[in-house]
């Protein structure tokens, strides 16, 4: 178990730099939409801690995976529960998602969408791979026992 914590906090810290350069093209779309005009020292301190903290967690979560006694499903709604707990904070915080239940209503789907076609193409390419790699060991294991 310490040694998944370990690998959480590496992966979290790894990834947390990302944040404010997200957080910084965040800004400017929204600037070039006309949607913000000027920042608040407050606002943008929430917006840099918050996506910081974010990029910690998403960075970190992907550990579940690894930890060999958690069954494929339990971590997949582990992991997609915990980002989606911390996306929708982060966004109410932030001030970038009304309090109500039809905004966040529409998030939900819009997060459980994105997040089942991300899993589509992961795994059409690990089934593509897995497939190619099979074939290749059964090539292997024929042209073996042809010697």
């Amino acid at each position: 178990m310490r040694k998944h914590v370990l690998d959480f906090i590496r992966k979290g810290l790894t990834a947390c730099g990302f944040g404010p350069p997200v957080l910084a093209v965040l800004y400017l779309i929204l600037q070039k939409q006309g949607v913000v005009e000027l920042l608040t020292v407050h606002e943008v301190c929430l917006g840099i801690f918050s996506l910081t903290a974010l990029a910690f967690v998403a960075g970190g979560m992907n550990v579940v995976y690894r930890i060999e006694r958690l069954p494929l499903m339990w971590a997949i709604l582990l992991h997609g529960g915990v980002l989606y707990g911390c996306y929708l904070a982060t966004y109410l915080v932030n001030g970038w998602l009304e309090w109500g239940s039809t905004p966040i209503m529409v998030f939900s789907i819009i997060f459980v969408l994105g997040y089942l076609a991300i899993w589509a193409v992961i795994y059409t390419i690990t089934k593509r791979n897995t497939e190619r790699l099979n074939t290749m060991l059964r090539q292997k294991q024929k042209y073996t026992a042809g010697k």
